[in-house]
């Protein structure tokens, strides 16, 4: 039994030539990246803006260390030893930096609130100078 589907010929989609350069490109990294939007500017300048907006969009320009971690094989390497070690000691780097993340955003809500209070502190100091004294 033979599906229409096999029977009809390959044709390359608009998609596939697309998809050759992105994955030419990821091979050879970020800077291949920016030449590429860089040419993309000179050669024809919508067609660089369209680059960045996508190197932007799908986070090209931002591969942390992180990124090439989770996208390199992580799987186990057969040692159960090894295999252990290295799920605690990322259990216990996710939960630091859980807790720096937090010590963060409390640092920032501490700096906000002061900011706030001295301003508050200024308007109602120059609301009193403003007002006449009627006693």
């Amino acid at each position: 039994m033979t599906h229409a589907a096999t029977d009809l010929p390959h044709r390359p989609s608009a998609s596939g030539w697309l998809a050759r350069a992105e994955a030419w490109l990821d091979a050879r990294g970020k800077f291949a990246w920016i030449a590429a939007m860089v040419l993309g500017f000179v050669l024809f300048w919508p067609a660089g803006l369209a680059l960045l907006a996508y190197m932007i969009w799908s986070k090209r320009l931002g591969t942390s260390c992180r990124g090439r971690a989770e996208q390199a094989h992580v799987g186990a390497t057969g040692n159960s030893a090894f295999d252990a070690y290295k799920a605690e000691t990322l259990r216990r780097l996710e939960e630091e930096q859980h807790a720096f993340e937090s010590f963060l955003e409390r640092l920032r809500a501490a700096r906000d609130k002061a900011e706030f209070d001295q301003f508050m502190e200024e308007r109602a100091r120059k609301a009193a100078e403003a007002r006449p004294d009627d006693a």
